[in-house]
């Protein structure tokens, strides 16, 4: 102990030495488990450490151990943009799923289905996080958000003693990825701790992590005693990362991070459904929760060839452990009106705990789903929360009847307006024919319109909403920006403090990006995915009003029922005249003009294969020169661009007569 505090005087150099020396023991016990000193030795280099600077706080840097602990609470969090989209993966609920999966890549890859090789991780049970290094050093850390916008928590993360705060490797950009957990262990102390001072127990572990990390003040996150396990790399700028999987763990670990030891290389849907049983066998003996098994193709070669879906990658498949099951007693059935007018029945239950949650409402989708379960109200049902995360009913317990139930049917008028409800022929739903004149319409509309995907206005909820719509402040979404402080503070529940926040939100919500902005609109058939796709093809709002159904159906992805919807809508001459007044108002975004030379207006690529840069590199290119990069070989297809090991798009694209370019060729096209 005496030599590991001779860093006692104030000479700069044994500072430094110091600093490695508590982040060298603070790495052995937070990261590694393997402690070589006592607490109360830490503490006291801990101590000793923050002793010295404070007497020279010029010494002092951000990758300090000592700066872990927290500062001052946030006034509220950031938004972090991420340069590499934060997507979620497919689940596979079945051995036949995961086993359909299997087949899939291997025919996508032209191999045997047995030869698919996976790298096999445990599907962590917490909150997704980004991590943003600039020349080895710590700088910034995100939440997944919505894919694309997070969450600025690196004040909290910082406080979590197994992230590496500086990494030998000094690379530009660095980005890691994985999950912010808590050890079940530490999730019973917690829970302990708040039952004693009066407050709710968090039902389990990913709302204690969530929970946690999402504290305003960081000094309560540093007492949560979080845990960061890495799983992959985000934007790297130019760095070459491993061509695996597996070393990409490797390298992770070799940094600094904490990974799951829980791993393993197989192959085929046998060795699949081998590790699945493996790690579920293991499942109760984990120091954390985890609910179910992820598998990735390990070559990052065919990760490329395999590509992405709109939302997730098609290399990659979360095998999910079965739902846990509960019975309880249906109470009523209600009718929700949506957004669009739909009527969803919803099944009133009896509270139940099951998942971790407890359960007092599930979703019966539409009229078709209660008459295949045959439910009545008074029965017992067995529910389960899908995925682990939506609660449905899985079969009705018959035997239990008694002869008072009552059957359920459809109501003829809406129960919020009293409007008509009508179904067209070939459709499972019903719907209000109320319009925005049925109460439930406008209340979701608006939301809509304000969330979080679309406008992001904060401090605009349905609370905030159902009361300037009960004040008949409000209709419409352009009568938002009418609203004024004086007006707000009218209302009950609504102080000065909101109501300035308020106004200020709307008055900053200018310029909004085109996609969110058609988003924001409702549009039906039109979601967050078609959006995008529609900016992409008209980069301004004047063009997107213009357009005509044969411009539509000519755009992938677009079927004929969406190209009427949106022409519908365009149509209408009181949603297309609310649509030409916010856009007056807020002035989307236009994006950057198509290259005027337009060498590749018009033409669809598909890009496989081993390239020289990253596939981002060349969609951002084709896409400047007008053109779309799409993920799979259509007859809308104009080119190939074709790396080494290009796979069974390459044979897809020869068969339907799709010009193939090398990277020279391609080079030689844009010259």
């Amino acid at each position: 102990m005496e030599n590991m505090l001779s860093a006692t005087s104030d000479s700069l150099e044994q500072y430094k030495q110091l600093v490695d020396l508590v982040t060298q023991h603070a790495s052995l016990y937070y990261v590694n488990d393997a402690p070589l000193i006592s607490d109360a030795e830490y503490d006291q280099l801990f101590r000793q450490l923050q002793h010295i600077e404070k007497a020279h706080p010029e010494w002092t840097s951000s990758t300090s151990p000592t700066h872990r602990v927290g500062g001052t609470p946030l006034a509220a969090f950031d938004q972090v943009r991420h340069r590499q989209p934060m997507l979620s993966i497919d689940n596979a609920m079945t051995e036949s799923d995961a086993a359909a999966f299997v087949e899939r890549m291997a025919k996508e890859l032209g191999i045997a289905a047995q030869d698919v090789e996976l790298f096999e991780e445990p599907k962590y049970d917490g909150l997704s996080c980004s991590l943003k290094y600039s020349e080895g050093i710590f700088e910034e850390a995100g939440t997944r958000g919505d894919g694309e916008t997070g969450e600025n928590v690196t004040a909290q993360v910082r406080t979590i003693r197994n992230v590496p705060l500086t990494l030998k490797n000094k690379v530009p950009h660095f980005e890691v990825r994985g999950e912010v957990m808590i050890e079940l262990a530490d999730f019973e102390l917690v829970n302990q701790q708040r039952v004693e001072e009066g407050k709710l127990a968090f039902t389990n572990t990913r709302n204690a992590a969530a929970g946690s990390l999402r504290q305003l003040d960081p000094k309560v996150t540093a007492k949560r005693k979080l845990k960061f396990f890495a799983y992959g790399f985000g934007f790297c700028g130019d760095y070459v990362l491993p061509d695996t999987q597996q070393g990409q763990l490797d390298l992770l670990v070799s940094l600094g991070f904490t990974v799951s030891p829980q791993v393993s290389l197989v192959k085929g849907a046998a060795g699949v459904q081998h590790a699945y049983e493996s790690i579920a066998s293991l499942r109760a003996t984990l120091p954390f929760e985890i609910d179910g098994v992820v598998f990735k193709v390990n070559s990052l070669t065919h990760q490329n060839t395999l590509g992405w879906n709109s939302r997730t990658p098609k290399w990659a498949f979360a095998y999910k452990f079965p739902a846990e099951l509960a019975e309880t007693q249906v109470l009523a059935i209600d009718i929700q009106v949506g957004r669009t007018g739909a009527l969803t029945p919803v099944a009133r239950l009896a509270p139940v705990f099951v998942g971790g949650v407890t359960v007092s409402n599930a979703t019966l989708h539409n009229d078709d789903e209660v008459k295949r379960l045959d439910i009545m109200v008074g029965d017992y049902v067995v529910v389960r929360r899908a995925g682990d995360v939506i609660p449905e009913i899985v079969s009705v317990n018959k035997a239990k009847r008694v002869g008072t139930e009552t059957a359920f049917s459809m109501p003829c008028h809406c129960p919020v307006c009293g409007a008509s409800v009508g179904k067209e022929a070939d459709k499972a739903s019903h719907f209000c024919l109320g319009g925005m004149a049925c109460a439930a319409q406008r209340l979701y509309s608006l939301a809509h319109f304000t969330a979080r995907k679309t406008l992001n206005i904060d401090g605009v909820g349905e609370g905030f909403l159902q009361k300037v719509l009960d004040a008949k402040l409000v209709t419409w979404p352009s009568d938002l920006f009418g609203l004024s402080v004086d007006v707000l503070c009218r209302l009950d529940g609504i102080g000065p403090v909101l109501a300035n926040k308020v106004v200020a939100q709307l008055s900053a919500t200018k310029y909004p990006e085109l996609n969110r902005f058609i988003y924001a609109l409702g549009i039906p058939c039109v979601g967050e995915s078609t959006s995008k796709e529609l900016a992409r093809v008209y980069r301004s709002w004047s063009a997107f009003t213009a357009t005509t159904i044969e411009r539509l159906l000519a755009i992938n992805d677009i079927g004929e029922i969406t190209a009427q919807c949106i022409m519908a809508f365009l149509a209408d001459p009181v949603r297309s005249e609310e649509a030409e007044k916010l856009a007056h108002i807020l002035e989307p975004k236009e994006l950057p003009m198509q290259d005027t030379a337009g060498i590749f207006t018009g033409k669809t690529f598909v890009i496989t294969g081993t390239l020289s840069q990253d596939r981002g590199v060349f969609q951002a290119e084709i896409e400047k020169h007008g053109g779309k990069v799409s993920g799979s070989v259509s007859k809308k297809t104009n080119f190939l661009l074709a790396g080494e090991d290009a796979g069974t798009k390459l044979t897809k694209a020869k068969e339907a007569g799709v010009t193939i370019l090398s990277e020279v060729d391609y080079r030689a096209l844009l010259a």
